[in-house]
């Protein structure tokens, strides 16, 4: 701001100096007190209008990004129908089952008040089975499996304190094969295999326990053989899991439980069984996840050896990227470096074909009754239910969406650099993008570093409406993936480990700069955004760089040592692995965390928090809002009742995005454009001018 000394004058001449004055004070009030966005001018050579970044009016509206359901679980072919689980906008994002039978007939199965969700290693995955015209389907509220049949009130057949998913029809046994959860006895909870009988509620038959976590309990064929998975603690399910294989007996039990390759360490995962009865699964040894089969002979054989990712990290269960054509072909779907592609194996030449490569995300695919079948999101808007159709696709399903003006649409630019230890760090760059509007002239567009949650998630190339909902108001958009991320193999996940807190955040830092130092982003407006794992990137890049001059942070980590200790049982030993051990003497978590270093803290920050968040507990974020209001920082924070982990509301998802708009325009000095609701920021008078 402009200082005004004033002096003494002689009386005659106070009437020369108090117009100038006047005015002057007058322009400080219209500049560094508080500068307005410039009057929207016309630019002579293009047509456009002119106006500030960030401050482009867009038709892509809030409404636009989360006011439709798009949000897909579980595919399954059940007597000739595709049964899938899709979220619902008009009952605050609860999740029902679809039934699609040929010619596109789309009924509800299962009503979204009913919530389908499992809570099976708390990200659930994998929460409903359809066997003839029954369904079982796990309750979000109870955690209670029950039973839907035709003209029946749904029963349940499980006990309260259990939880139940990934289940298998036992159809020689008349019974459903499911892993289980029990919490029912103080502590951990216990995980098991169980047999539950189709028709009647009951504890079930415990089939196989002792392991401290179970997923994709497979029965062969002729139904005599039972395949499943285990791992231990410390492990994740994409650090190193164990293959299982027994006897099933119809009247009960599982005889000679066997492991399978006790030799080879790895993340195995996605076991099943060909028509002929052959054992399949996806496997890590060697880097990348790829296809392998036990052979005739009991040997191990590597169906394609190619430098890409058949799977993904295993945070819910019920993951498939494979199915069985016959007992000759697999379509099988993976992952190059963010490209989404669908190809057909010939499993006697091992010869491959292209059937899609133009999808940024393709899961669940599965066997239908005529053909195989996938969830695929192109990097266009489109995005649906698809079905193999020779060496194409048909889409067969799309939910309603929103329609997006191609005009609009600021497409993906992929980039790459180097970490300070040499290892290539991705990204995908979005660059502003409005039809209608240039920025000031000699101006660029502020930068929204975007962070997955995680720390094992990825950004990927499908199609977000959430990213060009920023593009097109003039920021320009970086989905990074870190190291630690997804879909380059098994070092490159591995490359976070003890790293956690360090890595991530330097690469977050070394990004920005990459692109400030191409010219693309305004290098004085960098901001960051992430959830979970992402908002402790955010949280630390504030504290420990001066990079960033603006974060947001969803559901963010703040605090490892509570962290450590609230734990759920899936994540009670990620610690070890992201950071290390933690003792008095070395109290690394401490180190790491944000919550310790707030005194280092000087840029505004926007919290935002599911107030009954069972992963991160809601006083982490308000422990960090209280010690930066009383020290004076700009700071925000909006805490939704009733929503967990992650936002599923989409009225509280539309009211989080616009908040973060008028948020980054308070913070870098332009007026959003449209009628954007005010948001509550503590200490806004120290706020920066422009």
């Amino acid at each position: 701001m402009m200082t005004f000394i004033w002096k003494k004058e002689p009386a005659v001449r106070h009437h020369f100096y108090f117009m100038p004055l006047l005015s002057l004070l007058l322009l400080c009030l219209l500049t560094a007190c508080g500068k307005p966005d410039p009057v929207e001018t016309i630019d002579k050579r293009s047509g456009l209008k002119v106006a500030a970044y960030g401050s482009w009016l867009s038709p892509i509206t809030a409404e636009d990004v989360y006011g439709l359901s798009d949000d897909f679980g579980e595919l399954q072919s059940v007597n000739g129908a595709l049964y899938f689980v899709q979220s619902d906008s008009s009952a605050q994002g609860k999740m029902g089952i679809k039934r699609l039978e040929t010619g596109a007939n789309l009924s509800d199965a299962v009503s979204s008040a009913f919530d389908v969700r499992s809570r099976v290693h708390e990200y659930g995955g994998s929460p409903f089975l359809g066997i003839g015209q029954s369904i079982f389907a796990s309750k979000a509220e109870d955690q209670l499996l029950y039973r839907f049949a035709p003209n029946q009130s749904p029963v349940p057949l499980t006990i309260p304190g259990t939880r139940h998913a990934d289940c298998v029809s036992y159809s020689k046994g008349s019974r459903l094969i499911c892993v289980r959860e029990d919490h029912r006895n103080s502590g951990e909870p216990t995980s098991s295999l169980v047999a539950l009988n189709l028709n009647f509620a009951g504890e079930g038959e415990i089939l196989i326990d002792g392991d401290d976590f179970y997923s994709s309990p497979r029965v062969s064929p002729d139904m005599n053989t039972l395949v499943w998975i285990a791992w231990q603690h410390p492990n994740m399910p994409w650090d190193n899991t164990e293959l299982w294989i027994g006897e099933l007996a119809p009247k009960g039990g599982v005889h000679n439980p066997k492991r399978l390759l006790s030799d080879k360490n790895g993340s195995i995962t996605q076991a099943s069984f060909s028509p002929s009865g052959q054992l399949y699964f996806v496997a890590d040894f060697d880097n990348w996840w790829n296809l392998y089969r036990i052979n005739s002979a009991g040997d191990l054989e590597q169906v394609l050896d190619k430098d890409a990712e058949f799977a993904v990290p295993d945070w819910k269960l019920g993951n498939h990227n494979y199915a069985f054509e016959s007992d000759n072909t697999i379509i099988a779907s993976y992952s190059d470096k963010g490209q989404a592609s669908l190809i057909r194996i010939f499993l006697d030449t091992g010869i491959t074909e292209a059937i899609a490569v133009d999808f940024g995300e393709i899961s669940q695919v599965v066997k239908g009754e005529d053909g195989i079948y996938f969830v695929g999101a192109k990097v266009t808007p489109e995005k649906g239910i698809y079905k193999v159709t020779g060496r194409g696709v048909a889409l067969i399903y799309s939910p309603e969406l929103a329609t997006v003006d191609p005009n609009y649409i600021s497409r993906a630019v992929s980039v790459s650099l180097k970490s300070s230890d040499g290892v290539t760090i991705y990204g995908y760059f979005y660059g502003a993008r409005n039809p209608d509007f240039i920025g000031l002239r000699g101006s660029r567009p502020p930068l929204l570093v975007m962070l997955h949650g995680g720390p094992t998630a990825k950004a990927s190339l499908a199609f977000r409406r959430d990213i060009q909902y920023w593009t097109s108001r003039g920021f320009a958009v970086l989905d990074l993936n870190y190291r630690g991320s997804s879909g380059f193999g098994r070092e490159y996940r591995q490359s976070l480990y003890g790293k956690w807190g360090i890595a991530d955040v330097e690469d977050a830092v070394r990004a920005a700069g990459y692109l400030v130092n191409k010219g693309w982003v305004d290098g004085t407006k960098l901001a960051m955004r992430g959830s979970n794992a992402g908002g402790l990137t955010v949280l630390s890049a504030l504290v420990f760089y001066d990079t960033f001059k603006a974060g947001v942070s969803y559901a963010g980590i703040s605090d490892m040592e509570v962290l450590s200790r609230d734990a759920h049982k899936f994540e009670s030993s990620y610690l070890e692995l992201l950071v290390g051990k933690n003792s008095a003497e070395n109290n690394v978590y401490r180190e790491r965390s944000p919550l310790h270093h707030l005194d280092r803290l000087n840029e505004p920050l926007l919290l935002i928090q599911g107030g009954d968040d069972p992963v991160v507990l809601a006083k982490q974020s308000t422990e960090v809002f209280n010690q930066l209001k009383a020290r004076g920082i700009p700071v925000a924070y909006l805490e939704f009742e009733g929503e967990g982990h992650s936002l599923r509301d989409p009225v509280n998802q539309m009211t989080a995005i616009e908040a973060e708009l008028y948020f980054y325009g308070k913070v870098f000095g332009f007026t959003p454009a449209g009628d954007i609701p005010t948001l509550k920021i503590d200490n806004a008078h120290r706020l920066k001018k422009h």
